[in-house]
């Protein structure tokens, strides 16, 4: 896993050279990272007008805390910057969270699907998005262990890291859902004669994502102060209705690679939803990935985004991973090849010359 990061960085770093930008630059201070830089370096109370969208106005409060207060912390301890900190917790979180899905899928099917899980995670198209300076390596990391603690018994562990999860990114409430039904589960299994972990896990879980909501509207001064932010970026609830019409428009017309490649992830996903439904994972992977799958596509704008947002979803990976593991290794590499190629040079592309968001 860390060689095949490391060859995307390598060429996100020659083609920034080659564009005229600093790879830095492109990989810790660029789009969502600015903001997190930002919050980061001076706390929150930003927010800017739309130039590009009349009406929104983007506050800095749409942004969780964890991964800016990590920043802060590592600044203060360590005399670097506030981007060089947080490419290094996210290469660390990147590794962390490779090491969880590993974990994960070698208890379930085995070492040879482990591997080929991680290999794939991080073949991903949009895989350049795990070195940058985002939230989605470390809710990745918190999120595999978390789902691995629920399936080793350790109930605290999971609500605990359930709990970071929901202060990372407002789609860290899937984990939390994770926690809850499976404790839900356990104590109508035992009738209520559940060990008090159980109820522990369950209760922290969500409190990550509760507190800053709640403190959200607290210095909004209103209870909807959070669901106001959101509405600022142009980001609601719509059941996927604006995203029917971009894959409609993207089908029946044109547009850019990104979003042509956002189609293709999605209607990926979708079929490895259907393959895990037809051979379904434990109940804990199957909850974590409906609630990502249904916050992503569920939720209105920022079509091109999407892929970002399903990082996190791993286990759609499954079907693929266990038909890896099963293939010839001449097959296995053989595609292992392809898709590093591919990621590698949609990458380098994603943060070189794309003009939608990452």
């Amino acid at each position: 896993y860390a060689t095949v990061r490391a060859a995307g960085i390598v060429c996100v770093a020659l083609g920034a050279r080659q564009a005229g930008k600093h790879p830095r630059t492109q990989l810790g201070h660029y789009w969502d990272s600015l903001w997190y830089v930002g919050i980061a370096q001076h706390g929150y109370g930003t927010s800017r007008p739309s130039v590009t969208h009349p009406g929104l106005s983007f506050s800095d409060l749409a942004f969780f805390p964890l991964y800016p207060a990590l920043i802060r912390a590592v600044t203060d301890i360590v005399p670097i910057g506030a981007v060089t900190a947080g490419l290094l917790i996210a290469w660390a979180a990147a590794g962390l969270a490779a090491w969880g899905i590993h974990a994960v899928g070698e208890r379930l099917y085995g070492r040879r699907v482990a591997l080929a899980l991680v290999a794939l995670w991080g073949l991903l198209p949009h895989a350049v998005v795990e070195s940058m300076g985002y939230t989605e390596s470390l809710l990745t990391a918190l999120a595999a262990w978390s789902l691995y603690a629920l399936l080793t018994g350790r109930w605290l562990w999971a609500g605990a890291l359930a709990l970071c999860a929901g202060a990372t990114r407002p789609n860290g409430l899937a984990v939390a859902a994770a926690v809850c039904v499976c404790a839900a589960v356990d104590i109508r299994r035992h009738r209520g004669r559940t060990s008090w972990r159980v109820w522990a896990g369950a209760a922290l879980s969500p409190l990550g994502w509760l507190g800053y909501a709640a403190w959200v509207g607290v210095r909004r001064g209103t209870w909807r102060g959070y669901l106001d932010v959101q509405d600022g970026w142009g980001t609601y609830l719509d059941l996927g209705a604006s995203g029917f019409r971009s894959a409609r428009s993207l089908i029946m017309g044109s547009g850019y690679l990104s979003h042509y490649m956002a189609l293709i992830v999605i209607g990926a996903s979708l079929i490895s939803l259907v393959g895990l439904a037809l051979r379904p994972p434990p109940l804990p992977l199957a909850v974590y990935t409906i609630a990502l799958v249904f916050i992503a596509l569920a939720s209105a704008n920022y079509f091109a985004s999407k892929p970002r947002f399903l990082l996190p979803a791993f286990p759609l990976l499954l079907p693929a991973a266990l038909a890896m593991a099963r293939a010839r290794p001449r097959t296995a590499v053989l595609v292992g090849g392809v898709l590093a190629g591919l990621s590698c040079l949609y990458g380098t592309y994603l943060l070189t010359m794309a003009t939608s968001p990452v």
